[in-house]
């Protein structure tokens, strides 16, 4: 109990004060116009009111992330704690903000293109087809499961639930990739994102009320999965959403184009990010202690069946109802935007117009087609759609190294303290190389094929992700003396 307040206090206390920090190594200017005044177009860039851009943007990086990363994390003990906090606060708030920032800075454009900015333009094209293929995986993955979730609820033996399931998610998904911002998800996604608040602090008081809070074990530098799987790179990987996130990168540009002054940035970006953070730890602490040991939450199933039964044991018919809409709604609500970023980052990367509605269709719908694929695809059998999941994970936390190493450039050009940028760049190259290497989906079985040896790959994952990270640091910290020196350009 003490370890979850004292993580619930420093994620709060990370606002307001690392928050501040990270504000004024970037400089806002209160005075300067937003790509929200300054464009509007009626479409992507329109100005809506500062709170309203907070429960967006929170629902659009959060959905079930944050619940369902953080019951995975929760395997692992109170470990799981100390990196939503940590990363959060460090990582994933300074991810969020600074990607914002810039997408704000530079008309609202994409992750890719501020990665080929700062990065040069081999890494935007590597980026934008890096990009685009992870809001595909996040746009299946969210189309999946809630259309799984409905069928099993309705009649687990009929499977044509699922695809009528599918095809009304998926008209949804057209209508909020296609119409103005303002139109659709302008109006329903604060609902969702106040609902998913409501549900978390439902859920944190119950656990109190209960007493099971006090079955939640304290922080201990321990490993405490049942299955023995180890806690680093592993734990970095599964609690994505609820520390530090790629996804959020490719979410961030769409509220760039929306807030109204520079000074609401902390609010919408690191603000919504914290948010996430609390929702992780609530649902992290409900996991632990619900079950009574990681064993016992390793046993109750699917992270939607373990978000079911904490839902309805701790807050009867009510939390029913917001179990359900957890798991369809929620997620639904990041599935829409993943698309419609997919359309704005091809759109940005061709100089496509998407005021004219002909033109958002004419890259919108092949997307789709491609997502319906892999939905069908993925519904062939459990471990296809695990295929997808791992990749999206993998993936997602590569994006997000690869935002921080962009950021960590940008600073160091502009002669700011790039260090809040270039130290959690260092540590995620180590995570997204040793679990690549190390993991079954990677390529560890490969490795310890050739090697005769089960262990070889985790010995030469974290030496890889180690080295990796070192010479990466090395070269960024020469270019910097070799700029201040004055023997090269920018």
């Amino acid at each position: 109990m003490v370890s979850f307040l004292i993580g619930i206090a420093a994620l709060i206390g990370g606002y307001f004060v690392y928050g501040k920090v990270v504000e004024r190594v970037f400089k806002v200017e209160p005075n300067r116009q937003t790509p929200a005044i300054r464009i509007n177009d009626g479409v992507d860039f329109v100005a809506i009111p500062t709170w309203r851009a907070v429960l967006i943007q929170f629902l659009n990086i959060a959905g079930t992330g944050p619940i369902f990363g953080a019951i995975a994390g929760a395997l692992w003990g109170p470990a799981a704690f100390a990196w939503i906090v940590f990363g959060c606060i460090f990582a994933g708030a300074t991810h969020d903000y600074f990607c914002g920032m810039l997408s704000l800075r530079n008309d609202g454009t994409s992750i890719a293109e501020l990665v080929g900015k700062y990065l040069g333009e081999n890494s935007k094209y590597i980026m934008r087809v890096f990009s685009v293929v992870l809001l595909i995986f996040v746009g299946v993955v969210f189309v999946y499961t809630p259309a799984q979730v409905l069928n099993v609820l309705i009649d687990p033996n009929n499977e044509s639930i699922f695809t009528i399931a599918l095809i009304i998610i998926m008209v949804y998904y057209i209508c909020a990739t296609i119409l103005p911002i303002d139109k659709l998800i302008g109006r329903i996604y604060p609902i969702f994102g106040a609902a998913l608040l409501i549900m978390s602090v439902g859920i944190s008081v119950m656990l109190f009320a209960t007493g099971e809070i006090a079955t939640v074990p304290e922080f201990a530098f321990k490993n405490l999965h049942p299955d023995g799987s180890a806690l680093f790179p592993f734990l970095f990987i599964s609690i994505a959403c609820g520390a530090i996130s790629g996804f959020h990168a490719t979410q961030s540009p769409l509220m760039a184009r929306c807030i109204k002054n520079e000074t609401d940035g902390r609010k919408v970006f690191y603000g919504a990010m914290i948010l996430e953070g609390i929702v992780a730890m609530i649902w992290a602490a409900a996991a632990m202690g619900h079950f009574g040991s990681q064993e016992g939450l390793a046993a109750a199933g699917s992270a939607a069946t373990v978000v079911a039964n904490v839902s309805v044991d701790l807050m009867g018919v009510v939390g029913g109802a917001l179990a359900v809409l957890g798991v369809v709604a929620c997620p639904i609500t990041s599935g829409d935007t993943a698309f419609r970023s997919a359309r704005l980052t091809i759109a940005d990367a061709l100089r496509f117009d998407q005021k004219p509605v002909k033109n958002r269709f004419i890259v919108a719908l092949p997307l789709f087609a491609i997502g319906i694929a892999l939905v069908f695809w993925s519904q062939i059998s459990a471990d296809n759609f695990a295929v997808v999941w791992r990749y999206f994970a993998w993936s997602n936390q590569t994006l997000a190294t690869i935002a921080l190493w962009a950021i960590s450039a940008y600073l160091a050009k502009t002669d700011k303290n790039y260090w809040i940028a270039l130290i959690p760049a260092a540590f995620m190259t180590v995570v997204v190389t040793s679990y690549i290497v190390t993991a079954g989906e990677g390529f560890g079985p490969l490795i310890a094929s050739a090697a005769g040896s089960a262990s070889a790959p985790y010995a030469l994952g974290i030496t890889a992700g180690l080295l990796l990270s070192a010479a990466l640091s090395a070269l960024f910290l020469l270019l910097i003396a070799a700029k201040q020196r004055g023997t090269m350009s920018d």
